[in-house]
């Protein structure tokens, strides 16, 4: 039986935008108390949105535009209600009108809220990769992470003049969006420079922009970074604290940590030796698709007792 002593690296940079790339980033934050001669009043529509009062904060919201027909916030949040579906049916269509006005006035949640409608297409809004990426322009401008995020993404993905990707552009924009705080652009950034495309290679840095990631609770960033602690590459070796956020990706169904946190338990590698352990995480793993015969071969030997407690690790995992 052989167990790898070593995790290897598995996962690429992904080209396409995940769904944490398309969260609504309010335009406004409502002031925690009354209004002072020195702030804005409260924002009371956007008060009552955070409260679930979706109807009563579209009545607000269309009043305000009424009033000031320039409102920009206030039209992405009426864009937001009616693409999310709160309190009237889904219309996309109608979200993408309220975002286009919005954005037009200059409001970055709006253009980037539209970029993504445009990037993928939606119901009533026709696919138009080249206004997405406009629309991601005009958020960019503004410091909006996610679209900064989703430009480097698309220079990935949509090839350049010269037909390659742009991994330079690429670059510079994950790292303007790590550098505001999205998670996802530090894992994308730190791919890049352990792979030294379109900056130089530095793994150290590379490890710096990972942690960050994982920090920020991005699941592939946890992975990766995870592998980097175990084999001590660009950061001081720690196996137990890569088992520990091997166990944290894990729990979040990625089968990759599935599969390597099931070789640390089985082979006693910063988690005490745990075959139970070992071949719970190995069936979650086998469930995703990832094949192991050597995982295979160490849990082949426990008893019908502790298969029972298997069953049950994994039904108690599965409930969550």
């Amino acid at each position: 039986m052989r167990l790898a002593a070593a995790l290897g690296l598995a996962i690429g940079l992904t080209l396409a935008a995940p769904a944490a790339a398309q969260t609504f980033t309010p335009p406004f934050t409502p002031p925690a108390g009354p209004p002072t001669a020195e702030g804005p009043p409260p924002d009371t529509a956007f008060g009552d949105y955070q409260r679930g009062y979706f109807l009563t904060a579209l009545r607000e919201a269309l009043k305000r535009v009424a009033d000031n027909p320039k409102d920009a916030a206030a039209m992405t949040l009426i864009g937001e209600i009616y693409r999310d579906g709160y309190a009237v049916a889904p219309n996309e269509a109608e979200a993408a009108r309220w975002y286009r006005v919005a954005s037009g006035l200059g409001d970055r949640e709006a253009a980037f809220a539209l970029g993504m409608l445009l990037l993928n297409g939606a119901d009533g809004v026709p696919e138009d990769r080249a206004g997405a990426k406009a629309q991601f322009e005009i958020a960019a401008a503004k410091g909006q992470p996610g679209a900064l995020y989703n430009l480097g993404v698309m220079a990935i993905g949509d090839k350049a003049a010269n037909g390659f990707p742009d991994f330079k552009a690429a670059a510079a924009d994950f790292r303007r969006a790590a550098e505001a705080g999205y998670g996802d652009g530090a894992y994308s950034y730190g791919v890049l420079l352990r792979e030294g495309k379109g900056v130089p290679l530095d793994i150290g840095e590379s490890a710096r922009w990972l942690k960050r990631a994982a920090d920020a609770g991005v699941v592939a960033g946890q992975v990766e970074y995870a592998i980097m602690l175990f084999n001590g590459v660009g950061v001081a070796k720690d196996e137990a604290g890569a088992a520990k956020l091997l166990l944290r990706a894990a729990a979040r169904n990625n089968p990759i940590a599935e599969n390597r946190l099931a070789h640390l338990y089985a082979s006693g590698r910063g988690v005490p030796k745990d075959l139970v352990e070992a071949a719970t995480w190995n069936r979650f793993a086998k469930a995703a698709g990832i094949d192991d015969p050597d995982l295979d071969a160490a849990t082949a030997s426990l008893t019908p007792e502790e298969n029972k407690r298997v069953d049950e690790l994994i039904r108690r995992q599965a409930a969550f």
